[in-house]
């Protein structure tokens, strides 16, 4: 846990692309707060393998969002309830409910179906969001630690400059 914070905070503080991070956030968003052993959540987590996202903002996210979705359950149940029993969607469902792959993922269920469509909603907004807070980060926070006494204390000893030396042998971006 201590390794995969510190991992996404030197993700965070490197030149890691902003958007590589927040594609992870939100990809975690949607395995978080829909069920663990959904079909959805193994389209998820090959997406995660196959794009360029950052593995330690994706686990962090993932515990995070599943945490958070306990206390979201209520509004998932709502949005749910609303969706599956809108007069106007009935055929739609109905036909759906008819595949293997709807009754498969529990889309029938008003928790699963509220917090896929919930964490679908948030996807871009989401990214924009993360991305922004992301570069607000590195912009102000991030320059204001490197201007610091004690980070620039920190710098001239001799553990920096094996800590950088060291830290440059894993090659690639984190």
């Amino acid at each position: 846990m201590i390794e995969a914070v510190a991992n996404l905070l030197r993700a965070l503080n490197s030149e890691t692309e902003p958007g590589q991070i927040s594609l992870a956030l939100c990809l975690s968003m949607i395995a978080g707060f829909t069920p663990v052993l959904s079909p959805h959540n193994l389209l998820v987590l090959l997406l995660v393998l196959v794009l360029r996202v950052n593995l330690s903002a994706f686990g962090l996210g993932w515990g995070l969002f599943s945490a958070l979705a306990y206390l979201l359950d209520p509004l998932f149940h709502r949005i749910g309830l609303a969706i599956l029993t809108a007069p106007a969607f009935t055929t739609l469902w109905t036909g759906f409910y008819n595949t293997v792959w709807f009754r498969l993922d529990r889309l029938n269920n008003t928790t699963v179906m509220g917090s896929l469509l919930f964490s679908l909603a948030l996807f871009v907004p989401g990214l924009i969001l993360f991305n922004l807070l992301i570069r607000r980060y590195r912009e102000h926070i991030l320059a204001w630690v490197k201007r610091t006494r004690l980070m620039r204390a920190f710098e001239a000893t001799k553990f920096y400059e094996i800590y950088q030396s060291v830290s440059g042998w894993r090659g690639g971006a984190v």
